[in-house]
């Protein structure tokens, strides 16, 4: 068997109102016919999943394990990304970000994000009590509109902000430590956390808690142009959480990185779906392997070329060709030779 676990999909870009995509049972005998095996539930969307129910009761509890388990499945992790985005929020992005809170917090950056850490506090405790070893979620942003040192920052400008992430996230990491779940910051450009760097200020802020880790998304390096397969060697005991997802980056004579405020599909850098980039997944799960990642492979699925059922359904198949099943005993055995240490000083010349 594989140490990394899967296929899993995550069900976030797929709910929708109309049936099979509108509920939980149906959405997960969908992908189980597609040959997934996990999947990772967002705890924002009501249609597939009460957070606040679950956090009290033991009955929906078991309801939605029984859903799941009845499709041949298992939950892989629950997301709380749009609530995770809420805990840090620039006064620029207020009136953007007022939409994924409910009604009675929007336009109150205080109450809004004292409900975002209520909904963590929550997930953590559901987290634990569905046994889940990793959660996924989004730091927030308080520096993101300062990336570009221009003007130039004040002193002491990106060491304040850290330090307010820090205080703000810290009583959740202690509330998942609680659960014996890792939380798993998706680093994602519009969060404070969204490169190698950032996350490393991130830990030195939060004392390098031991469960402050990473969802590892190379779709994002790509677009960042970042080194997704060194970012493997140099941050894997932190990696918890994984989705695979593919992106292209095409530079033209236009627009880069930054993208010129295009549309997706005009943007040099674009999501793919699974295939149809640039990523190199044999690597990344090669690395992974290597390294002894024993969690999901989740298929993010995000393309502005490809219909979403088709991402779906080719999903499954491309991660279970990438799982690796771990060699039990070195190739070159059939060479070796019983241990003799008399030959070995002899050889030595000692």
């Amino acid at each position: 068997m594989s140490a990394i676990q899967g296929p899993g999909i995550f069900l976030a870009q797929f709910c929708q109102d109309e049936a099979p995509y509108n509920n939980l049972p149906d959405l997960c005998r969908w992908v189980a016919a597609m040959g997934y095996k996990g999947v990772q539930i967002p705890t924002w969307d009501a249609r597939v999943f009460n957070l606040a129910l679950a956090a009290e009761s033991a009955t929906y509890r078991d309801e939605v394990q029984g859903q799941v388990a009845d499709a041949g499945l298992v939950i892989s992790e629950l997301s709380t990304h749009l609530q995770g985005q809420l805990i840090a929020v620039h006064p620029a992005y207020d009136a953007m970000f007022d939409g994924f809170a409910p009604e009675s917090v929007r336009g109150k950056a205080s109450a809004r994000s004292e409900w975002a850490m209520e909904q963590l506090l929550m997930a953590a405790r559901v987290s634990g009590h569905f046994n889940l070893k990793a959660h996924a979620t989004f730091s927030g942003a308080l520096l993101w509109q300062m990336a570009y040192p221009w003007p130039q920052r004040p002193a002491g400008l990106v060491e304040a902000g850290f330090a307010e992430l820090a205080k703000r996230w810290l009583p959740l990491l202690q509330a998942f430590d609680q659960q014996g779940c890792d939380l798993c910051f998706e680093l994602h450009p519009g969060e404070d956390l969204h490169d190698g760097v950032t996350f490393e200020r991130f830990l030195a802020a939060v004392d390098q808690h031991p469960r402050a880790n990473i969802l590892y998304d190379p779709s994002h390096f790509v677009l960042q142009q970042l080194d997704y397969l060194a970012f493997i060697d140099i941050y894997h005991e932190r990696i918890k959480a994984f989705h695979v997802k593919d992106a292209e980056f095409r530079p033209n004579g236009r627009s880069g990185v930054y993208g010129g405020y295009q549309h997706w599909i005009d943007r040099p850098g674009r999501f793919r779906s699974l295939g149809d980039g640039q990523i190199d997944f044999k690597q990344i799960f090669s690395k992974l392997t290597q390294y002894g990642y024993q969690g999901w492979a989740v298929l993010e699925w995000e393309c502005c070329i490809k219909h979403p059922e088709d991402g779906a359904r080719e999903g499954a198949p491309f991660i279970a060709q990438h799982l690796i099943r771990q060699a039990d005993r070195a190739f070159d055995d059939f060479a070796s030779v019983p241990k003799d240490d008399a030959m070995n000083r002899k050889i030595l010349g000692i």
